[in-house]
């Protein structure tokens, strides 16, 4: 039986490898640099929005009041002509991303855990390395990319943004399961 302290070594050595090699992937190659589009007159809408004080949230609009409002001429006037937004306010930066780092680091750190947990109850120590890996990148993957699948079903995100954070998916779900094959108990 394998217990869970003797998969934090593989775990934390699986999130500084995601850390890493995602950093390098954001910030040295142009991979995600076309993710976003910049807003027509960005200065202009920016200051427009400033005025309403908007809390940080996600904002859609037109909005319903309820499905019978979806089927309204009113609502649907409005949907025909737009814009239809869907947006992410945040709030105001005070610095860095000292934050953000730090917390996608715990994440890469909780779905190594959980995907090495799940593969330690599928398979046993002293298993072939090939096995561990398989196990482990398959749970790794879809903890890291499945669930932004439904960003483009139901927000109409770009598939192609989603198809390369699904290839960021699979090359980090493989670093996590080559750390774990490494480090698997004997």
């Amino acid at each position: 039986m394998i217990t869970l302290t003797q998969l934090l070594l593989p775990a934390l050595a699986s999130a500084v490898l995601v850390f890493v090699v995602s950093s390098i992937v954001h910030m040295l190659t142009p991979w995600h640099a076309g993710d976003f589009q910049r807003l027509p007159n960005e200065d202009a809408v920016l200051a427009a929005l400033r005025q309403f004080n908007l809390v940080p949230g996600a904002y859609v609009a037109p909005r319903p009041g309820g499905m019978k409002d979806m089927g309204t001429p009113e609502f649907q006037e409005k949907m025909r002509l737009g814009p239809n937004v869907m947006m992410n306010v945040m709030p105001n930066a005070r610095g860095g991303m000292g934050q953000q780092l730090a917390l996608w680091f715990l994440y890469a750190a909780a779905i190594a855990l959980f995907s090495g947990y799940v593969t330690s109850r599928a398979v046993g120590a002293g298993v072939d390395r090939s096995v561990v890996f398989k196990f482990v990148a398959a749970v790794a993957f879809a903890a890291y990319s499945v669930g932004l699948w439904q960003m483009s079903i139901w927000y109409r995100r770009s598939w192609i943004v989603t198809l390369k954070s699904t290839i960021d998916g699979v090359l980090y779900g493989c670093l996590t399961a080559a750390a774990f094959a490494w480090f698997w108990p004997r």
